[in-house]
């Protein structure tokens, strides 16, 4: 269970230009930049959701707070640090969840359930709620029949486009194929051990592969990994890490207290999953697992004592990925460097690194390519990556109207990568802040850029040439004209096509 802190916030978001990368020029460390100080209703930033209108839905988790969330809007030039903000609902009585699971859901709507704490106590509720984006309100949740806890359990939403979910405490898991009436079935048979303390990665075949943190083996060592087949839906194992990623006692020679912590594990586009450890005693060790070849290798070890104990990652539009690491287990001073698939690059951190420890963190794509990044203080920060988005990451759109009706909902848009070719950012079993969804974004006559709700959007990733689709809805507000029109997924935009609002 990690140390628990809770302190205040600020937000700050930056328009992102990527520039003419060559992939051949030496590596450019990405920069920090913060929002003016003071425009933030929050009172200490935490858990952060993409919604499908671009707005990002974020949680004050000041325990004082009692559930209240708040919606950043974008700027009319698409910025986020010149954002509105906007109060986002505020959860049922009895429920303010920190480090809960948590999915943006095909219609819109936004899942969460559990929380490892509720108002500040350790509890590893088994309470939900349900936000709905039209009215601007939450409601109560269920958890699966007969469980008592979920926790800081991990959740994802599978190629189908239903929502699983993991209870922290047992090895039983969900899948939500009906919301109104919520109905749970269980699926997961096969489960090494219990879910606790582990993340869920989705692959490009639609499965998930998960390292085990082998809770309760106190002084125990193991490197086993797992793979659930979504069509199956049992687990199997998809062999040893190589280097053990979680931390055990056994690492501090038997001496130590095992925390089982192990870090986040980000899907890349070459189709390989870089995996983060964690250690009390000595560097955390890392490793990666191709998805070709269905095999393991060992990654570089963090440099010093650094590892990530639990803590954020998010993917680049370049194919690099931001890690935040911390000394030790929960320790303070964090660093943050990019992994290029061979080389761990150190870049800056953000003003609060020094008193940070990497769970503080959380991180979330933007669809400027951007990353927005809380750590629960009165500082936000947006890291603005230097490398150009990745060419065979891009989405194409085929086929959307050429003239679209401001006001009308139900738009038809199809193309290709629309679901991007990774979840984006991942934490493990506490925060799960996917973007592997389609945005569509319009530039109209105004020059203002305007987000469309999409809605009934496929699930999956990395699909290829393969033709998907997603409904959007045109805001009444936008202006009428000629415009232009992009697909956003994973932060990176489509090439534009000419469309006419009328």
């Amino acid at each position: 269970m990690k140390a628990f802190r809770i302190l205040g916030i600020t937000l700050l978001v930056l328009l992102v230009s990527y520039g003419m990368a060559n992939a051949q020029e030496p590596f450019q460390a990405g920069a920090w930049t913060a929002v003016t100080p003071g425009n933030v209703p929050l009172s200490a930033a935490g858990h952060m959701l993409l919604l499908t209108d671009g707005s990002v839905l974020m949680i004050d988790n000041n325990c004082a707070a009692t559930g209240k969330w708040w919606r950043l809007v974008p700027d009319s030039t698409g910025s986020y640090i010149h954002g509105s903000w906007l109060a986002g609902g505020t959860l049922p009585s009895g429920y303010d969840p920190l480090y809960f699971a948590s999915q943006v859901l095909p219609s819109g709507q936004v899942v969460i359930v559990g929380g490892e704490y509720n108002a500040c106590n350790p509890v590893w509720t088994n309470l939900g709620a349900i936000y709905n984006p039209h009215t601007n309100k939450w409601a109560s949740f269920p958890a699966p029949t007969g469980w008592t806890t979920v926790g800081d359990a991990q959740s994802v939403i599978l190629p189908t486009g239903k929502f699983m979910l993991a209870n922290c405490c047992t090895t039983d898991e969900a899948i939500l194929t009906s919301v109104s009436p919520a109905t749970w079935t269980p699926t997961g048979t096969g489960k090494f051990d219990i879910n606790d303390e582990e993340g869920w990665t989705l692959l490009p075949n639609g499965n998930l592969l998960t390292v085990d943190a082998y809770v309760g083996s106190y002084n125990a060592t193991g490197t086993n990994s797992e793979i659930y087949n979504t069509k199956t839906g049992t687990w199997s194992s998809a062999g040893s890490t190589v280097e053990q990623l979680w931390d055990s006692a056994a690492a501090c020679g038997g001496s130590g207290v095992a925390s089982y912590e192990v870090g986040p594990a980000v899907l890349r586009p070459n189709g390989t999953v870089f995996a983060t450890g964690a250690n009390a005693c000595a560097a955390g060790h890392t490793a990666v697992y191709n998805t070709k070849t269905s095999s393991w290798t060992a990654g570089p070890n963090f440099s010093g004592n650094l590892d990530i104990a639990d803590g954020p990652a998010a993917l680049l539009p370049d194919g690099n990925v931001l890690v935040d690491t911390s000394p030790k287990i929960y320790k303070t001073g964090t660093k943050f460097f990019e992994w290029d698939g061979t080389t761990l690059h150190s870049v800056p951190a953000p003003p609060n690194a020094a008193v940070d420890s990497s769970y503080y963190g959380s991180m979330l794509v933007l669809p400027t390519g951007q990353v927005l990044y809380t750590d629960f203080s009165t500082d936000v920060e947006v890291y603005t990556p230097s490398g150009a988005p990745c060419p065979a990451c891009v989405p194409a759109i085929t086929s959307v109207n050429s003239s679209l009706t401001h006001g009308s909902v139900n738009n038809v848009i199809k193309g290709t990568l629309f679901n991007g070719v990774s979840q984006g950012a991942s934490y493990g079993d506490d925060a799960q802040q996917a973007t592997n969804f389609p945005l569509v974004r319009i530039t109209d006559s105004a020059g203002n850029v305007v987000y469309c709700r999409t809605h009934n959007w496929p699930g999956g990733l990395a699909t290829g040439s393969k033709i998907v689709g997603t409904q959007f809805d045109v805001p009444a507000s936008i202006a009428l004209g000629p415009a232009t029109l992009e697909v956003v997924a994973n932060g990176i935009s489509s090439a534009p096509v000419s469309i006419t609002i009328i």
